[in-house]
């Protein structure tokens, strides 16, 4: 009697691992159509231009499942929704937490460019050209990270898809800070600060050649010089100016 009654017991705790176990995997089977369906919704309001919704159910599939089959796709797909919507601090922590999580990922480049994409368009936006100071005037903070993020991606993928589109946008930006490095040397001028104004311009020769602003720190440089009564390094400086720039004229 004893014997029958532990194989009835055994038999009774099989019966009921059985049930868990498939308790467990329609559980987990319930948790992969759930996160199926949030981004099948999300991807449906991307593809209609919806991006405040797609960002709705973006966050809760990545708060709900943030290790699931979807999540990185759908944290790529995230930092993408939030720069249509130019929530662009919310893009670049997404950006920076992609990346930060994810150092081998396959689409990691992705995440850089549009890292480098969300700063670029901070730095440009509409709203700026019309209710700002003139481009040359405006800090270059942004626009000296975003040059940052595009060489970073580069110097990391430089045979990635988005790398020729960074290096022109890199070329915009190279010219951006040489004009903004060029206004800060003109501000030290007209305050007689010559020396500061001179060291700036100086700036821009070195490490922005071949942009437009070059010869006018050259000549602000000649203009400089000659007001510190250094004689040689303003012959030096206009010698340099009219060898590499003949038709010069100062505008």
């Amino acid at each position: 009697m004893r014997i029958v009654k532990s194989i009835t017991l055994l038999a009774f705790i099989a019966l009921i691992s059985a049930c868990s176990g498939n308790k467990a995997t329609t559980t987990e089977a319930q948790r992969i159509n759930n996160a199926f369906k949030l981004y099948e919704k999300a991807q449906y309001s991307m593809l209609s231009g919806n991006f405040r919704t797609a960002v709705e159910y973006l966050e809760r599939l990545d708060s709900l499942y943030p290790f699931g089959a979807y999540s990185h796709q759908a944290q790529l797909d995230l930092i993408y929704s939030y720069y249509r919507l130019s929530d662009y601090a919310s893009g670049i922590a997404a950006s920076d937490r992609f990346i930060r999580q994810n150092p081998r990922h396959k689409d990691l480049e992705y995440a850089y460019y549009m890292k480098g994409l969300i700063n670029f368009s901070t730095e440009t936006g509409f709203g700026k050209d019309l209710f700002s100071a003139p481009l040359s005037e405006r800090d270059a903070s942004t626009a000296r990270q975003a040059f940052d993020d595009f060489a970073e991606l580069i110097r990391l993928y430089p045979n990635s898809k988005y790398a020729k589109d960074a290096q022109q946008r890199m070329i915009y930006l190279r010219n951006r800070l040489a004009e903004y490095e060029l206004h800060v040397a003109n501000y030290y001028m007209k305050r007689e600060a010559y020396q500061a104004a001179a060291a700036r311009a100086r700036y821009v020769v070195d490490h922005y050649p071949k942009t437009p602003s070059v010869p006018y720190a050259l000549q602000m440089m000649v203009v400089a010089y000659d007001l510190l009564e250094l004689p040689e390094m303003a012959e030096n400086s206009r010698r340099v100016l009219l060898l590499n720039y003949p038709d010069f004229n100062g505008g």
